[in-house]
């Protein structure tokens, strides 16, 4: 009877315990000096001082992250508003890579109009865009993922990041809310010339009702067998409008070396990037996809994805 209840106590207190603990997310880690654990074989407090957060030193793994919630507009998915906690915490994470240098990785957490502004950011100054998706359906407003890389001196690759989140933070102090489209005017009806179009891009197509699209095929190994462009190992580019106001869309097949001139080329020639990802798993060699969406003179837009495609290996 006795150990009945001492048991009964002992899940009340449990159950007041729990009742009483915050549900609130975590909050944002403080500006200021680095944590007082045992400091990483580069300056963590420069890291710090120009991204403005301190962050956390593992030494099991060597590897200093900071953490950047995203507390500044609020997201639903699925009618259900995400704490920052289950899956909106923007991080960068800086581990030595030998003498002064270091690697740095890291994921941030994007708007719909946030991701050409931080793209353009990170490799103006140096570092590597990896990998750019979603994570959830049917959030509000729309969020994507943007990994990024690089390696060199710790400063510089900080003030890369940091020259990201202050992209972001221009544009959200010039437009608090997220917006759902870009607000420009509808695409004119399609009459283009699939001739010119070809003769720009350098390979034949295919035209229908005044639109155009061309393949550049690419050969790799899968399973053993050889795959091309039939089996999706291709390029592609899809041009609707005038000659005057075009759009055009696509897909680049890339091997990991390619992407990030093909990621600079479409940025310099105003094609936005709109993922990057893969599509298959066991190809040799590996390759990564990117889809991109332009708008503009017809000319214009071809003669930029010729560009992009030149930088190719057959």
């Amino acid at each position: 009877m006795r150990h009945r209840t001492r048991l009964a106590c002992l899940v009340l207190i449990a159950g007041t315990a729990l009742a009483a603990a915050p549900r609130t997310p975590p909050p944002s880690p403080p500006a200021g000096p680095a944590p007082a654990a045992r400091p990483g074989p580069f300056p963590t407090e420069e890291i710090v001082r120009i991204l403005g957060a301190a962050g956390t030193w593992n030494q099991a793994e060597r590897v200093y992250k900071v953490p950047f919630p995203r507390t500044d507009v609020p997201v639903s998915v699925d009618g259900w508003p995400l704490p920052p906690f289950m899956g909106l915490t923007s991080w960068v994470a800086f581990e030595s890579a030998g003498g002064a240098q270091v690697m740095m990785m890291g994921d941030l957490v994007l708007f719909q109009d946030e991701v050409q502004d931080a793209l353009g950011a990170l490799l103006d100054t140096g570092a590597e865009v990896t990998a750019l998706h979603n994570h959830f359906m049917f959030d509000d407003p729309r969020v994507f993922f943007m990994h990024v890389g690089g390696t060199g001196a710790p400063e510089k690759l900080a003030a890369a990041v940091q020259a990201a989140f202050e992209a972001v933070r221009a544009r959200r102090a010039a437009q608090r809310e997220p917006p759902a489209a870009s607000g420009r005017r509808p695409v004119p009806k399609s009459a283009l010339d699939g001739a010119v179009l070809a003769a720009a891009l350098g390979v034949p197509g295919q035209s229908r009702d005044g639109m155009f699209k061309a393949v550049f095929g690419r050969k790799a190994r899968h399973g053993g067998a050889e795959i091309g462009a039939e089996m999706g190992l291709n390029t592609w580019a899809g041009f609707a409008g005038t000659q005057e106001d075009a759009v055009v869309d696509g897909d680049f097949a890339m091997r990991e070396g390619e992407l990030q001139g093909v990621l600079k080329t479409l940025r310099q020639g105003s094609i936005d990037v709109v993922a990057i990802h893969q599509h298959m798993t066991g190809e040799e060699p590996r390759m990564i996809f990117l889809h991109y969406w332009g708008r503009g003179p017809a000319a214009h837009l071809a003669q930029v994805v010729r560009q992009a495609v030149g930088l190719l290996a057959p």
